[in-house]
């Protein structure tokens, strides 16, 4: 099994009870990048991790196209989420790419990923979501 592999098994056993399991996948040296946050370093990378699990009612990854060359890796997936705060708890699925590098170790230390936080987050709020998807309605997407 290659680190990519090794690395989206052991990532879709991650939950609130079980991220130990970060300490295997990320390198101390972490640099993790979405749309919303950069974070610095295992440390602070655990924390996020804790709170996202503590606030979320499920979340799991269906990974589809990979490709790794050397320590280089792509990855395409689509993310279940269900938080209470979003459509009153019913799931969310939002289509996404993580770019990772992967040190010598076979850890990861540099995890880049790209997703509309939009489609995740704001298209689902009250408000703001009816004003979004008219706007995407409009643009013709």
């Amino acid at each position: 099994m290659n680190h990519l592999d090794t690395f989206l098994d052991t990532f879709n056993q991650l939950d609130k009870t079980s991220l130990n399991l970060l300490d295997t996948l990320y390198h101390p040296g972490i640099c993790f990048i979405d749309p919303a946050h950069t974070l610095e370093g295992l440390p602070v990378l655990k924390r996020y991790f804790a709170s996202l699990y503590e606030n979320v009612r499920s979340i799991r990854f269906v990974f589809d196209a990979r490709m790794q060359s050397g320590n280089q890796a792509f990855v395409t997936w689509t993310m279940e989420l269900s938080h209470p705060r979003l459509v009153k708890g019913k799931p969310v699925a939002v289509d996404g790419c993580s770019h990772l590098t992967f040190a010598p170790d076979g850890r990861v230390i540099r995890h880049q990923d790209y997703f509309d936080l939009g489609a995740m987050i704001y298209e689902h709020l009250p408000l703001m979501g009816g004003l979004i998807r008219t706007v995407k309605k409009k643009l013709g997407s």
